[in-house]
């Protein structure tokens, strides 16, 4: 077992297949999940774990050169609007609709507990060099 980082198995084994420009889209309890890309649900139970302890530890573990999240996220959720705006400097925003339908290309769906509304976010990986 490892002794830090990611220990979900499943998890670390989709994160060691990504490549540049593969998209990782974070997810609440409610975000309608794309058929295709791989999921790794890790929700436990409401709240559980948080979208902002996902995102950070996909942060931990991933170059990650950009995201996008839907506009509504800044009215109905400001908390995770503000995690965001801060760890992603290249942040770009689109309808929540708009957002659905990009996540269908998503390579992999890492689904939260978080139950608070549009906390979603779609990353594009980088490379470390």
């Amino acid at each position: 077992m490892r002794k830090a980082g990611i220990l979900n198995r499943h998890l670390a084994g989709a994160l060691a297949e990504l490549g540049h420009g593969d998209g990782v889209l974070v997810c609440d309890a409610g975000m309608p999940i794309p058929a295709g890309p791989r999921v790794v649900d890790l929700a436990f139970r409401a709240g559980v774990p948080s979208f902002a302890e996902v995102v950070d530890g996909l942060l931990d573990e991933l170059v990650v050169e950009g995201g996008t999240a839907a506009t509504e996220i800044g009215a109905a959720n400001p908390e995770a609007a503000g995690l965001l705006a801060e760890r992603l400097p290249a942040l770009a925003f689109v309808p929540h609709e708009d957002l659905k339908e990009l996540s269908r290309g998503a390579r992999l769906v890492v689904r939260t507990g978080e139950a608070r509304p549009y906390a979603n976010v779609l990353l594009r990986c980088g490379v470390f060099f």
